[in-house]
């Protein structure tokens, strides 16, 4: 494997996107560990690497991509790569159970569209922002539920499943135009229409504040009823890192719009990622084991 295609993969990448795999696990964490191992896998090192490869591929950027500051020139081994990824992915899923196999195989089909020339979701800003959010939060909740639990689709209507899918969904319909705040130059270079771009720089901070704002009221909501006030003061208190950062940003942004770049980004995704996956975790550990069960 070139370093080119292996750094396009961009695995370290995945760790942003792991909150709504833990999120889901935190449901019911007493599930087989090789299962579990099995299905973070498939989608942390097949599946989300093989969507950037193949993105990336396509997209050939010169300037900062998610997780990669100064992307290489791209080769038509990582387009082969990414589809052998995979078509691994889809197969290792089929042992798990056919429901997760299907989710995974129409996952994979739909980042392929984000940047493929033919479709190209990329320039559609409103289109792209829903199918991207929709795909990474609530899809992602219930291809993991049908990984880990192997459940009847059926199953998948309670509220129990349900309602916490869809505030994944609204975590990243507010965070996703955040990942696009830097790119605004070279989006605009290629006609990309993104979401950021249209609610310009300080519009898509307002906009991520609103949703985050409105999604953390859903999530102590969920936390209260399922566990009491002490889950949901857990969770604000866990998010007080990414409050902070963010609002110490946005006052640099309104002084400097060149503040607006790759490395603040960055950070604002490190440090939210790191906060949500030691919450969820915690959560983890706290219905599995009972960790402060007294409260």
């Amino acid at each position: 494997m070139k370093k080119s295609t292996f750094l396009h993969l961009r695995v370290p990448f995945s760790f942003f996107l792991l909150p709504v795999f833990l999120f889901s696990w935190s449901i019911d964490p007493s599930v087989d560990w090789w299962t579990l191992l099995s299905v973070f896998i498939i989608l942390h090192l097949l599946i989300y690497p093989a969507s950037n490869g193949y993105n990336s591929y396509f997209d050939k950027d010169e300037d900062s991509i998610g997780g990669l500051k100064v992307p290489p020139k791209v080769s038509l081994e990582l387009y082969y790569y990414a589809l052998a990824m995979d078509a691994v992915a889809i197969v290792w899923a089929i042992f798990i159970n056919i429901y997760f196999a299907l989710f995974v195989f129409i996952y994979g089909m739909a980042s392929k569209a984000y940047s493929h020339p033919s479709v190209r979701l990329k320039k559609m800003p409103y289109v792209g922002w829903f199918i991207a959010g929709f795909f990474q939060g609530y899809f992602t909740f219930i291809m993991t539920q049908l990984g880990l639990n192997g459940m009847d689709l059926e199953l998948l209507k309670q509220f129990q499943i349900q309602f916490p899918a869809l505030l994944s969904t609204l975590l990243l319909f507010g965070s996703y135009p955040m990942t696009q705040i830097y790119q605004h130059e070279e989006d605009a270079r290629r006609g990309d229409h993104t979401i950021s771009r249209i609610l310009g720089i300080l519009g898509t901070f307002h906009f991520t504040g609103i949703a985050f704002f409105i999604s953390s009221i859903g999530f102590f909501y969920y936390y209260f009823i399922n566990g009491g006030l002490f889950n949901g003061l857990v969770f604000y208190v866990f998010l007080t890192p990414v409050l902070f950062f963010f609002t110490i940003w946005y006052f640099k942004v309104k002084k400097d719009r060149k503040r607006a770049d790759f490395d603040h980004t960055m950070r604002l995704n490190l440090i939210s990622a790191i906060c949500l996956n030691v919450f969820f975790l915690f959560m983890c550990l706290r219905n599995f084991y009972g960790f402060f069960s007294d409260y």
